[in-house]
């Protein structure tokens, strides 16, 4: 299992609508949305000395998700950030920190699937923690899941949300395949992304990523993509297939909680090492030199 507990959260502070409360009381109602139908939007966001790096990018995603699902009465962007640094200052984190952003469509004024009964306005938490990245040096095995990536037919994976039953069972499968995580695939069954991150592969001195049809165009994504037009490294996004990802030079994931993670092995097949390959160590050089020196300072 990638994530473990870290006893430096033992007595964390969540915020919960303006309230900063023990992990032990923070808690949410059984009428709240998140609770009736999984209906909130997120954003995972990542702190590096001192500052949260792409705050505005996630915040800005969180407000389109939430438009997009129609919640009324949205905490502003400012709001939001206030609520953000408060918690990370309660919580003395300004390093090796992870949050999860959650904002729902709030308390119900009883069970049912009808927004109309929202009439209390938006849920927001900040659940913030001291976590590493989450994925081992040496990399991760995926598997291909049988669960398909939810396309824009279906519900459009652009919107962040919190409802991830699909994601859930892919990993259920890699779980039960002893694997990191699952390859998810489009209705077409080209490579969408992994239940939990985005993929890239490098062939030929090409850098290659699926197109955002299937999958979250995750901020990670985005960023590797602009490293690779400053730095001059050919790349595209395009239809891919599980079999390119076998006979890739590098194959590679993207997110917030475990930063770009080389894959040595998808469906028993072994992966050339990443750890070699010029074009990899460039991206995660250049990322990391981001991380460093880009941010919003928490204080």
């Amino acid at each position: 299992m990638a994530q473990q507990y870290d006893n430096r959260n033992d007595n964390i502070k969540v915020w919960i609508n303006g309230e900063l409360l023990h992990r032990n009381e923070a808690k949410v109602s059984v009428f709240d949305s998140v609770v009736q139908g999984g209906d909130a939007v997120w954003e995972g966001i990542r702190v590096y000395k001192g500052k949260i790096f792409k705050l505005n990018e996630h915040v800005n995603r969180l407000m389109e998700s939430a438009h997009t699902m129609d919640f009324k009465n949205i905490p502003s962007p400012k709001e939001i950030i206030d609520a953000i640094k408060k918690t990370l200052i309660a919580n003395d984190m300004f390093d090796e920190a992870h949050m999860r952003l959650t904002l729902t469509r709030g308390e119900k004024i009883t069970s049912g699937m009808d927004p109309q009964l929202n009439t209390k306005g938006c849920t927001l938490i900040v659940l913030a923690e001291f976590k590493r990245p989450i994925y081992p040096h040496e990399g991760i095995k995926l598997i291909t899941a049988s669960i398909r990536r939810n396309g824009p037919s279906n519900l459009d994976s652009k919107i962040h949300h919190n409802n991830l039953i699909n994601n859930i069972l892919a990993k259920i499968e890699a779980n039960y395949a002893n694997a990191d995580d699952a390859i998810m695939l489009d209705d077409r069954g080209f490579v969408s992304e992994t239940n939990a991150t985005n993929i890239f592969i490098i062939k030929a001195g090409k850098l290659s990523t699926p197109h955002a049809t299937a999958c979250l165009p995750g901020i990670t994504r985005k960023t590797i993509l602009e490293i690779a037009k400053k730095a001059d490294i050919p790349h595209e996004e395009r239809d891919i297939s599980v079999s390119e990802c076998f006979n890739a030079d590098v194959v590679f994931t993207t997110g917030t909680m475990g930063e770009l993670t080389n894959v040595y092995e998808i469906d028993g097949r072994m992966i050339k090492s990443a750890q070699n390959n010029d074009i990899f160590k460039q991206l995660k050089e250049q990322y990391k030199q981001l991380t460093e020196y880009e941010g919003v300072t928490i204080q």
